[in-house]
């Protein structure tokens, strides 16, 4: 039955209901008229007739007129429940902390060709450190990374905050953290595709990258339904262990109103094989904001819109992870390269990018 059918039968139907009930009452009132005639008649030698009550209209209460008997907002006298973003700006990044979760929602950054030349800064002078602007019940702790067998990953990379050694700390803050897989991930693929990022701003003077926690469901081999499940760290269970990590990037031409290319990538926290292409985890920017519950390009018009992964080659060039640590500036120009650290390097319950 097609939308037009239904409103059709709906309003005849109405129409006919209204014909019968003011026939009804038409009916109704007639006879009450007779009744009352043949009274009036009966008792006209010994009473004066007096009319009957003609009811008026009764009074509609408007909503300009009702005061509501409950006060709901009187709640916040005491405190506002939430829930809290606590956003940090600072020079390397800027981040909005999940109290719940005790991870990042997101972090943003901004890299340039200019930023990455410096090197003013030396991830061997910055410490992990707690991020004391969140509030202690809410904040992620040192502690519950110890033994949990995750890297601290960071969201924005130190490498990429080189060029003062203020705004390499700033990304040691554990609101810039998440509870990463170390070999086959952090240290590996997830590695490869921060570099990749780097290498944009050969192309690009303007490159911002916005990276953050995903807790996406899986479909239950036993009952078929799906489910959100994440593992907890920490002792008590204090930090969510996410089951996937974004970036959204934005390749700027380094004007305010040019073309951007637009780039959306979703990977999964567990080992990825290197040869794996990146492209393989590319997907719609409207994907990552369903999943994350985030807008990220709400205001930039879809005429300035371009693919990246159109607009260049999106591809890892794979580095093995000691070289990658002297191209970050851990060993001193000259010293001799180490090994590439195992599981039990001091970073691993522990180690970032």
């Amino acid at each position: 039955m097609s939308k037009t059918t239904f409103a059709i039968i709906a309003a005849v139907s109405a129409a006919t209901g209204a014909g019968l009930t003011a026939a009804m009452y038409s009916t109704r009132s007639e006879k009450k008229i007779q009744a009352v005639a043949s009274s009036s008649t009966v008792s006209a030698t010994s009473t004066t007739s007096v009319p009957a009550p003609i009811p008026g209209p009764i009074p509609i209460a408007t909503k300009a007129d009702l005061t509501p008997p409950v006060d709901p907002a009187g709640l916040f006298q005491y405190g506002f429940p939430g829930p809290v973003a606590d956003l940090a700006t600072r020079n390397a990044l800027v981040s909005s902390f999940d109290r719940r979760l005790r991870n990042p929602s997101w972090v943003a950054e901004h890299i340039t060709p200019a930023s990455l030349a410096l090197s003013g800064g030396d991830r061997k002078h910055s410490s992990f450190v707690e991020d004391y602007v969140v509030p202690e019940k809410f904040r992620g702790k040192l502690k519950d990374y110890f033994r949990s067998g995750y890297d601290r990953g960071h969201q924005v990379p130190a490498a990429d905050a080189k060029w003062s050694q203020e705004a390499m700390n700033d990304t040691f803050y554990l609101t810039n953290m998440c509870p990463q897989v170390g070999e086959g991930f952090n240290r590996d693929y997830w590695a490869h595709f921060e570099d990749f990022c780097r290498r944009l701003t050969v192309k690009y003077p303007s490159v911002r990258i916005v990276t953050g926690p995903l807790y996406l469901p899986k479909r239950d081999t036993t009952d078929g339904k799906w489910r959100v499940s994440y593992e907890v760290i920490g002792n008590p269970p204090n930090i969510a262990v996410p089951t996937h990590f974004y970036k959204v990037i934005f390749a700027e031409d380094g004007t305010t109103t040019g073309p951007v290319a637009l780039g959306a990538f979703v990977l999964p926290n567990a080992p990825i094989p290197n040869e794996k292409p990146i492209t393989d985890f590319e997907v719609p920017v409207e994907a990552v904001e369903r999943a994350s519950g985030l807008e990220f390009a709400s205001k930039l018009p879809v005429g300035r819109r371009k693919r990246l992964c159109t607009d260049t080659v999106c591809s890892l060039v794979i580095r093995e992870y000691a070289d990658r640590q002297n191209a970050f500036g851990k060993e001193a120009q000259g010293r001799k390269a180490l090994n590439a650290p195992t599981r039990t390097s001091p970073r691993n319950g522990g180690g970032s990018s």
